[in-house]
């Protein structure tokens, strides 16, 4: 394995947010019931994450000038897809990492609830798409602290206690 990059800029994502970066440059965001998608080419010079709020768009979205740029999961992989295709990387070739999709209220909420879809969409759409899953950490009651240095390591995830 090669040595660590050197550092160079850090992006943090918020909810609906979509980045790309190159590598060495860290990808980091806070997951509760949404989901994180990250993509890398093969080679992994270069990578892309989103932050899902809801698999689905929403009945009555915020104004524009206050709508993120992909808060349901379609829009978020359109905006991935475009990003990786502007640097001639074929997103079906790439390969993924998916977390989050937490149940942030365990003790009101037993049953299906909307991390477990937000979860769900983010395998079928992959699948969908035939992109590889490397890697998932997706579930349980608990926040996730989430962050990637593009390259040839897995993305680091921390469990934050509430």
């Amino acid at each position: 394995m090669s040595a660590l990059p050197q550092p160079g800029a850090t992006h943090t994502l918020h909810p609906g947010d979509v980045a790309c970066a190159d590598r060495g440059e860290r990808l980091e965001t806070l997951l509760g019931s949404c989901v994180a998608i990250v993509l890398t080419d093969p080679r992994r010079t270069v990578g892309v994450m989103c932050h899902v709020v809801h698999s689905r768009p929403s009945n009555s979205p915020p104004p524009p000038e206050r709508r993120p740029e992909a808060a349901d999961g379609e829009a978020a992989l359109r905006a991935m897809y475009a990003r990786l295709r502007a640097r001639a990387i074929v997103p079906a070739l790439c390969q993924a990492w998916l977390y989050g999709g937490g149940n942030m209220f365990p003790a009101l909420v037993t049953e299906r609830h909307v991390g477990d879809d937000n979860a769900a969409w983010a395998l079928a759409a992959l699948a969908r798409d035939g992109v590889r899953v490397l890697g998932q950490d997706l579930g349980g009651p608990h926040y996730r602290r989430l962050a990637w240095t593009v390259g040839p390591w897995a993305p680091e995830v921390t469990v934050v206690a509430v």
